[in-house]
Formats: C-alpha cells, sequence, structure tokens
C-alpha cells in the first residue's frame, strides 16, 4: 500500500480561504457531526513553524461532541500570504488583531472558544487581552507564561542566524543534513510524508519565522494580566516538555486559577502525541463554559 503524502482532513472537513476585515487565511473548518447539536465553534492556532494542519486529529472527536472546528494558519504560516521581507507585519499585536479578525468572520461577533498551541497560545493571549469579549473561552496548550526555556532559545537564534544568510530551501536543506527535520521544523506527524513537511515549511514567510522566533526567545510574563481579565482558562499540557518545563506551566494555571490538564504519555504536542484524550479534555472544558 502506498503512503499517502499528507494526512486527509476528517470527514465534511472543508479547507478555504477565509475572508476577513484583516485579510484571507486558509482555514480547515470542521462542521460538527452529523445529527449532533452544535454546542460551539472554536477557532485553533498552531504554533511555531506549525500549521492548521497540527489539529487534524481532534477535529473528528471534537465534531461528535458539538462543536465546529477552525484551525488556521496565521499570516504567513504555511498557506496563509504575508510579507517574505517585513518582520514588523508579524508584530504579536499584529497577528492579534488578526485573530480578532478571524474571530469576528467566524461568528460574527458571538464568542468564539480559542485554544492555541506553543506560539499559537501566546498570540491568543494577545488576542484576548485586547479583547475579551470575543471569546469564551481560552485554552492554552503547551503554551508558557513568558520566554521559552534557554536551551530551546538556542535552537531558535540557530535557526534565526540561518535564516539571515541562507534560503528557505538552503535552510531546509541544513535541517536534513542535520537528520532531524521534526526536531528543527516542528510538529511533522500532521502533515504526513517528508515532501509534505518540506511544502509546508517552504510556504512560512522567512520574516514571520525571524520575528516570532524573537518573540518567543523575548516574550514578557503577562500572565497577571490575563488574569485580571477573568476569561475562563485551561491550560493543558504532556507530561514533559522541554520548551517550558511542566512545573511552570503548573505554576502559570494556579496563577490563572485556571483548569488544569495533563495528558498522560504527550510532550509537547498533546494534540499530535495523544488526540483522542486531549480532545476529550478540550471538549469537557467547554462543556463548562458555552457562551450564553
Amino acid at each position: 500500500m502506498t503512503t499517502p503524502t499528507t494526512l486527509a482532513p476528517p470527514p465534511g472537513a472543508r479547507a478555504y480561504p477565509l475572508r476577513t476585515a484583516r485579510g484571507d487565511f486558509a482555514v480547515v473548518d470542521v462542521p460538527v457531526a452529523s445529527g449532533v447539536e452544535q454546542r460551539g465553534v472554536a477557532l485553533l492556532l498552531p504554533g511555531f513553524t506549525g500549521s492548521k494542519e497540527d489539529f487534524h486529529l481532534m477535529h473528528e472527536p471534537l465534531a461528535a461532541r458539538g462543536y465546529r472546528t477552525i484551525a488556521v494558519d496565521g499570516r504567513g504560516q504555511f498557506e496563509s500570504k504575508g510579507p517574505v521581507d517585513e518582520e514588523s507585519a508579524y508584530a504579536q499585536g499584529e497577528l492579534a488583531r488578526d485573530v480578532l479578525a478571524q474571530a469576528d468572520a467566524l461568528a460574527a461577533g458571538a464568542p468564539v472558544h480559542l485554544l492555541g498551541h506553543s506560539l499559537g497560545g501566546q498570540i491568543a493571549r494577545a488576542a484576548v487581552l485586547l479583547d475579551r469579549s470575543a471569546f469564551a473561552s481560552l485554552t492554552l496548550v503547551a503554551s508558557g507564561p513568558a520566554e521559552i526555556s534557554v536551551a530551546q532559545r538556542q535552537r531558535v537564534r540557530l535557526l534565526r542566524d540561518a535564516l539571515a544568510v541562507m534560503s528557505m530551501a538552503e535552510v531546509w536543506e541544513a535541517i536534513l543534513a542535520m537528520g532531524a527535520p521534526e526536531d528543527v521544523g516542528g510538529p511533522a506527524r500532521g502533515l504526513g510524508g517528508p515532501e509534505q513537511l518540506r511544502r509546508r515549511w517552504l510556504g512560512h514567510s522567512p520574516a514571520q519565522l525571524m520575528a516570532t522566533g524573537h518573540q518567543l526567545c523575548t516574550e514578557p510574563d503577562r500572565v497577571g494580566e490575563l488574569a485580571a481579565v477573568r476569561l475562563p482558562c485551561h491550560v493543558l499540557s504532556g507530561t514533559r516538555d522541554g520548551t517550558w518545563p511542566v512545573p511552570l506551566l503548573d505554576d502559570m494555571a494556579r496563577r490563572l486559577e485556571a483548569h488544569r490538564t495533563v495528558v498522560t504519555g504527550a510532550e509537547h504536542s498533546p494534540n499530535l502525541d495523544r488526540p483522542l484524550p486531549t480532545a476529550r479534555a478540550v471538549a469537557d472544558f467547554w462543556d463548562r463554559h458555552r457562551p450564553a
């Protein structure tokens, strides 16, 4: 049997450009399962070097629980266009305003559940701090309170240094030469085969990677600001995480008075490592915080 080059989206999924007041964004939009009453709408934001496909394995179980889920490529990620050499276009505030525009386009002003993985969690947090009214809840998946760990900062800085002097294709070849494209190129299982992983890498804007990599290395602790917003929060992680140590995530959850989930057997990408228990925990949380 031939191995598929890409992981197929779940039944009923639509891939299309979501039109918003801030431009078009590539999305995978999955309705609730047939015969199931819709309980809410959720917007899913991927992490650094990631894409909307990183949530492919969660859509179907969430649809069965009554949730329409929309995974999005942010500006300059994979299939969403963005400037290739203008880092200011990817300032965190700009990306947060994109999220607000996406939420408005999806729900026409009704609050949506917001979920962000890793970098996507910090962008989601920034969006909530701009306008809490757009959201019914916030779920932070393997996304910490401030800058990433020392080891990960070193890796991101190496990547930024390479992007400053090499093309995306040349950097990809260097990644392959090191023998670890999944380690440097982000979560890969949502894409399927190596050619699709390469295609995703080349689809990213280098300016987006430079700007968001810098953000990950310098992000301040904004947990106090988020706690003051009083939005229902959920902190979810695996049992191990090299980007933000799990005890740091435990402490962040306490400071937020947030619901806390640790997914056994998962690491930095619970959405890929253990998608079914991750989806179940997310849906359980959303069930308790349905918008009026």
